[in-house]
C-alpha cells in the first residue's frame, strides 16, 4: 500500500507542476502577444474580439488544466502525507497560492471585466472601454507572474521529491550516532 501511496503522489506531483507550466504558458503568451495586439484595436473591434476569446475558453480542457493544479497538489500530499515530505510543504504553498492567487483572482477579477465586456454592442460601447481593457490586462499579467512564480515552486517541488527530500529521513539522520573517527589511522 505504501509503494501505491508514493506513486499516487509522485504522478500527482508531476501533473500537477505540468499544469502550472500550461497555465503559466497560457497566461504569459495571453499577456506577451494577445494583451499587447489588443491594444492596437478600436473599441468596437477590441469588444468583439475580447468577447470572442472568453466564449472560446470556455471548454472542459482549459478548465481541466485551469481548475487542475490545485486539485493535483491536494492529490500528491494524500498520498505522501504519513511520511511528511519536506517538499510537501512547498506543494501545500502552490496549491493555496494557485487556489487564492489564480482562482479567486480570476473569480473576483477577471470574470466581472469578461461579463462587462460581453455586454457591448458597438452601439453601447462605453466612453471609457479602455480602462477596462486596460484593467483586464493588467489582471492577466498578474496572472501571468504569479503562475510562473508557483510553476517554480512546483519545479522546485518535484526536484526535492526527485531527491527524496522527506521529514522522515531527516529525523532518522538527526538521530543516528556519530560513527567513531578514526584520525590515528594512516
Amino acid at each position: 500500500m505504501q509503494r501505491f501511496l508514493r506513486q499516487f503522489s509522485s504522478v500527482g506531483l508531476v501533473l500537477a507542476v505540468f499544469s502550472l507550466g500550461i497555465m503559466a504558458g497560457f497566461f504569459g503568451t495571453y499577456s506577451g502577444n494577445v494583451n499587447l495586439a489588443t491594444l492596437e484595436l478600436d473599441g468596437p473591434t477590441y469588444a468583439r474580439v475580447q468577447s470572442a476569446f472568453n466564449r472560446h475558453v470556455r471548454h472542459a480542457l482549459f478548465f481541466a488544466f485551469f481548475f487542475g493544479p490545485p486539485l493535483l497538489c491536494l492529490g500528491a500530499l494524500a498520498g505522501a502525507w504519513r511520511e511528511r515530505p519536506g517538499w510537501g510543504w512547498l506543494v501545500a504553498l502552490t496549491g493555496l497560492g494557485y487556489a487564492l492567487g489564480i482562482v479567486v483572482f480570476t473569480r473576483a477579477v477577471n470574470l466581472p471585466l469578461n461579463r462587462l465586456t460581453e455586454s457591448w454592442t458597438p452601439a453601447t460601447l462605453p466612453a471609457d472601454w479602455a480602462s477596462t481593457r486596460d484593467a483586464w490586462n493588467l489582471a492577466n499579467a498578474w496572472r501571468a507572474g504569479w503562475s510562473a512564480l508557483l510553476f517554480a515552486l512546483g519545479l522546485a517541488a518535484l526536484y526535492l521529491h526527485a531527491l527524496g527530500v522527506n521529514g522522515a529521513s531527516r529525523q532518522a539522520h538527526a538521530h543516528q550516532p556519530a560513527t567513531e573517527s578514526h584520525d590515528d589511522q594512516p
